[in-house]
């Protein structure tokens, strides 16, 4: 094999980091990419995630070399030890995501410069002495997030490292907008629809005379200037209907009205979201025109050593 060097990242790594971000990127989410800029920005701070990431206290962003190549990354957060910090953050490390070229005729050694990284990052979780710690794969990319089922070879190097799934699993689906049904006669006499803001999107709700009886929340995501080739792109936040009301097509009823107001939007795909459970959810949104693309497992662990934490001066260089 040859040699490996785990480093931190460099800014000269970016296009290598995100060729390899886009690797693991397009293989859940067809068609899916995003800029080196997204890919540093998220390196530096999430503001999406506006309710966590005020509670991180450090990051850290660490690659193996291999034959002056980069063969695989990882990004680091340790969280806050403040009483502001949920319970469920506080003092806790993640993996924000680890990603390796997987073996290959021509790179057959990949794998281990991946197992290389990760031991790694494992004691940088140990350096910082945290009380939790987790890892994800929460690319800077819709629908991407957990260790989907097309990530073997991260899943495997995960539990060879000691990491365990004890979280959820999760169904993304993907439509294409212009397969969706088209607004119909609305299912219940005098129902109408109402727009608004919601707190996931824009809101459809249907209403009937005073009452709210369902809605559905559709946040697009345009292209930005930090996000510039996300254009196109929306997905369901919400889909609610009150139990009284259900199976009387209303909730067909919305996904159309969401899918004429993407069109207007010139939004031509629409990421959903479901548990294996739930089965009355799945029926719908196939029944409407998605389709399956991947189970993610979200909710991994690794117990902590308990050794204690060193001074920061005992800190290695690339920890820091």
């Amino acid at each position: 094999m040859s040699s490996i060097e785990v480093r931190p990242f460099r800014r000269a790594d970016r296009e290598q980091l995100t060729g390899l971000v886009n690797a693991h990127v397009a293989a859940v989410v067809p068609g899916m990419s995003v800029s080196v800029n997204t890919v540093m920005s998220q390196l530096e701070r999430e503001p999406g995630e506006f309710i966590v990431d005020p509670w991180v206290s450090e990051r850290a962003t660490l690659v193996a070399e291999q034959r002056q190549a980069v063969v695989a990354a990882a990004h680091l957060l340790r969280y806050g030890t403040d009483p502001a910090v949920s319970e469920s953050y506080r003092d806790a490390g993640e993996i924000r995501w680890f990603l390796f070229w997987p073996g290959a005729p021509y790179w057959p050694d990949a794998p281990e410069a991946g197992d290389e990284l990760l031991a790694a990052c494992v004691d940088q979780l140990e350096r910082w002495g945290v009380s939790r710690q987790h890892a994800d794969g929460a690319l800077p990319a819709p629908g991407v997030y957990g260790i989907p089922e097309q990530w073997p070879h991260i899943r495997s190097s995960l539990e060879r490292a000691g990491f365990v799934h004890e979280g959820q699993v999760e169904i993304i689906f993907l439509a294409d907008v212009d397969a969706l049904p088209l607004p119909d006669r609305e299912p219940i006499t005098g129902l109408a629809l109402r727009r608004s803001v919601g707190g996931n999107g824009t809101r459809l709700s249907a209403v009937l005379g005073d009452e709210v009886v369902g809605y559905i929340e559709v946040e697009t995501r345009g292209a930005s200037e930090r996000l510039p080739r996300l254009g196109g792109w929306a997905d369901i936040g919400n889909l609610h209907v009150k139990d009284e009301h259900r199976r009387r097509g209303v909730a067909s009823w919305l996904v159309a009205q969401a899918g004429e107001w993407l069109r207007l939007a010139r939004v031509d795909r629409l990421l959903a979201y479901a548990w294996p459970e739930q089965a009355d959810e799945i029926g719908l949104l196939e029944n409407v025109g998605f389709r399956e693309l991947t189970r993610t497992q979200r909710g991994w662990t690794r117990a902590p050593s308990r050794r204690p934490a060193p001074s920061p001066s005992a800190r290695p260089g690339w920890a820091a």
